[in-house]
């Protein structure tokens, strides 16, 4: 993952957020808290980790397959255009080619896209913005990811308010439009290498100097690079039928290649050149911008001032998967800790020396605390003890979640009854129900065992 990919994927989960409502981010935040760094590097920390766990990142890395093969389609488009043009230009031999039309054919519309994008680059307009939209497109529709939606807008997004669409887009245009002219020369060049050309030049209304004037204009920068220009009697001789002069179609040949090489392909690649360095130049001073409403409120949550109390957002319809965050993190030791135990059990029970006990979770402060701890240093065991006489709530659901995310395993114990009292069935089948949804191992009674050696 890149610089630009961490920005982008950030800026995706701001649009998320945006559009869709706040994102469950404690386990994020106290990561992103715990890495340190700036608040720029929090957001982007905090925004991976979400990234990571919501299929974000790998939904990037089927757009951008998407993008390279929609760019690969794109370019097998261009080279048969380009030789499509070369054919329309210089047709099957049989009749004399018109060498104003086949210049024409070659370079007229290259010419009128290049004017327009170059005055819309200069206009700041959108013009161009088609081809643009078209690889957007297809990148999309290659990724086969209902989870790219958000990609694409937040790209064009962040390069906007850099101002870098109009070189990534120009790279795309003349970069495209670089392999149609140089397919098209290479066309040319085998057409001219198999076939016999005559080559004419006809009109009714203009001189023949206009025309010998007009040859020899086009032809200056071509011949300082070693193309041939025809002399004056070539040209004038040509206006009548096409000359049976092997110097003459030579000349002609030299001549087309030459000005379709210096006024088609060579601006194409010096701006194709131009636009690839004011994209990594651009690309280079990408940053976040903090004072957007979705960066800016996160500013208290990842630097904050003071610990703020109570709950910060909406829980959840569906707990996530759990999924062990300490797997690329040292992990040591086991833990066990109980969450919300009364008075009517003795606690805690006999332990053997390699397993600490983190005490009960019975207040947010207590909590806060344990997750901080376990953040630093995630636990290889982790037994969370629960009283099933307790309706599962999605509060306590998502604690369990939270603390198994920072083990490398997790199991729960779901404590007996009290003597003289007994478990509800139906909250004991809640209790179930709610553990299999998290993926979470669970038993009745302690499994000290593989609490003290890892095995049972």
């Amino acid at each position: 993952m890149t610089d630009l990919h961490t920005l982008w994927l950030t800026e995706t989960i701001r649009l998320r957020e945006e559009h869709a409502g706040a994102l469950e981010d404690s386990q994020a935040n106290r990561l992103a808290r715990n890495a340190g760094g700036d608040l720029p590097s929090r957001i982007q920390a905090r925004a991976s980790w979400l990234a990571e766990r919501d299929g974000l990142t790998a939904a990037l890395r089927h757009w951008l397959q998407g993008a390279r093969l929609a760019l690969l389609v794109l370019a097998v488009l261009a080279i048969l255009s380009g030789a499509g043009l070369a054919f329309a230009a210089l047709g099957d031999g049989q009749a004399p080619v018109n060498v104003f039309w086949a210049l024409g054919s070659l370079l007229g519309l290259n010419l009128i896209l290049l004017l327009s994008w170059a005055s819309g680059l200069i206009l700041a307009a959108d013009y161009g913005a088609t081809l643009g939209r078209l690889w957007l497109w297809l990148s999309e529709k290659l990724a086969r990811d209902a989870k790219a939606a958000h990609l694409a807008p937040a790209l064009l997004l962040l390069l906007q308010r850099h101002k870098l669409n109009r070189w990534l887009l120009g790279l795309l245009v003349n970069g495209l439009w670089l392999v149609v002219m140089l397919s098209a020369l290479v066309m040319v060049l085998t057409l001219m290498a198999t076939r016999r050309y005559g080559f004419v030049w006809e009109t009714t209304i203009l001189s023949g100097e206009t025309f010998v004037a007009l040859t020899q204009a086009l032809g200056a920068l071509p011949a300082l690079l070693g193309f041939s220009v025809p002399t004056e009697e070539m040209i004038r001789a040509s206006g009548d039928a096409a000359l049976n002069l092997e110097s003459a179609r030579q000349a002609w040949a030299g001549w087309l290649v030459g000005v379709v090489l210096v006024y088609g392909a060579l601006p194409r690649l010096l701006l194709t050149l131009l636009c690839l360095w004011r994209w990594n130049r651009g690309r280079a001073g990408l940053q976040l911008d903090l004072k957007l409403p979705g960066y800016a409120q996160l500013r208290e949550r990842l630097m904050p001032s003071s610990e703020r109390l109570g709950v910060s957002d909406a829980a959840p319809e569906r707990l996530h998967q759990v999924e062990s965050a300490s797997s690329a993190l040292h992990s040591d030791g086991a833990l066990l800790v109980a969450i919300e135990l009364d008075d009517q059990r003795p606690w805690p029970p006999a332990l053997a020396k390699n397993v600490k006990d983190a005490g009960i979770l019975d207040s947010r402060e207590s909590r806060q605390k344990l997750l901080e701890q376990l953040t630093r240093f995630p636990p290889a065991r982790l037994l969370i003890a629960c009283d099933p006489r307790r309706s599962p709530d999605r509060g306590s659901l998502a604690l369990i979640a939270e603390l198994a995310q920072s083990a490398s395993a997790t199991r729960v114990w779901l404590l007996q009854a009290p003597p003289g009292q007994a478990l509800d069935a139906d909250r004991l089948g809640d209790w179930h129900a709610a553990l299999q949804q998290l993926g979470l191992p669970f038993a009745d009674c302690a499994p000290m065992n593989w609490l003290e050696s890892g095995h049972d």
